[in-house]
């Protein structure tokens, strides 16, 4: 059966293209409101937290100061360590431990909750091998030089190598923001990569895993992993000249996120993978991160209906949701 990349007609296009500029009619506002209630909660709830980061402040700060001068202030040293090699580590050992369910089929404590049963057990290693050439490829060909762009943005703006951390509170403020800029980039270029031209051409590369695992979240077309994957990251610190500490938290948060993911398992006491992975199996729903521009736009209807979408929650228990929200059974041919 033909895969469906996105809009199967010229009606459906132009139907959907109405909608696209219904919806974006009220996203603005939407979001907005959306930004003043987080912060008014982040600002409320973060108050207690606050003062117990106060009391590791001094010790938070004197190690920042030693780390600074440890590299004689070299501003570009310390950028490319805090934006590159710390959200690397952090992808690639979350990733490592992932692999090893992935190749070996153990251990059971996480194969167990795999998404899509019968599906990467074990993976195609062949396959995977080729899948990290290029993630390898995007992270030193394509994400580092767009950080040598973005350390001179970051320079302009003069607060990144701050001798003086940012607040508890402003780190909060500035990780909203960043998360609904991330959410408006990366829903419409995701969108505009799923038009039949670029996606044959572009985003079906991404689409060869319709059961993705926590490595290809970065497994794209060059041209995809900077308008899809890097520019909705970098953007926000850029346009809020962030602290270096606050840059290397996000980009770290970020693909600790797209590694879930895409991960295939849906995880104790982590988020819930169910909302992408269901992009990958279906092709034309679930195309952002948050699901808000999904539900504005119409973009999750299907997915809706669906088992899949009674499971998206985080687990509380150690019972895969496969086990206590099992699909339907398959109606006799």
């Amino acid at each position: 059966m033909k895969r469906d990349s996105g809009f199967s007609t010229v009606a459906e296009q132009q139907k959907q293209e109405e909608k696209l500029r219904d919806a974006m009619k009220i996203t603005a506002c939407v979001l907005g409101t959306g930004l003043l209630v987080y912060t008014a909660l982040a600002n409320s709830v973060s108050g207690y937290v606050q003062k117990s980061w106060d009391m590791y402040g001094h010790f938070w700060q004197t190690a920042w100061l030693k780390f600074y001068y440890l590299f004689e202030g070299k501003e570009w040293t310390i950028f490319l360590l805090g934006a590159a090699l710390v959200p690397a580590l952090a992808f690639w050992s979350f990733n490592g431990i992932l692999l090893v369910a992935d190749v070996t089929g153990k251990p059971a404590f996480i194969t167990r909750y795999r998404i899509q049963l019968g599906k990467n057990d074990p993976v195609d290693t062949k396959k995977l091998r080729q899948a990290i050439y290029v993630v390898l490829f995007n992270q030193f060909c394509i994400s580092l030089p767009m950080l040598v762009v973005m350390f001179y943005v970051m320079k302009w703006w003069g607060n990144t190598f701050s001798k003086e951390l940012p607040t508890f509170q402003w780190f909060l403020v500035e990780l909203s923001i960043f998360t609904l800029i991330e959410e408006i980039l990366f829903y419409y270029t995701h969108r505009l990569v799923h038009l039949p031209l670029l996606y044959k051409h572009i985003h079906k590369k991404h689409h060869e895993w319709t059961a993705p695992i926590g490595v290809v979240s970065i497994y794209a077309h060059p041209v995809e992993h900077i308008l899809s994957n890097t520019l909705p990251v970098m953007t926000g610190p850029m346009l809020m000249g962030s602290h270096i500490i606050s840059i290397a938290a996000w980009f770290s948060l970020a693909l600790l996120t797209t590694s879930i993911s895409h991960c295939g398992y849906h995880l104790p006491f982590l988020p819930s993978p169910e909302f992408h992975d269901f992009h990958h199996l279906k092709f034309n729903q679930c195309y952002g991160v948050l699901g808000v521009l999904d539900y504005l736009h119409g973009t999750d209807t299907v997915f809706r209906k669906t088992k899949a979408y009674e499971r998206h929650r985080v687990l509380l228990s150690f019972t895969p949701l496969s086990e206590s929200i099992p699909e339907a059974p398959r109606r006799a041919e």
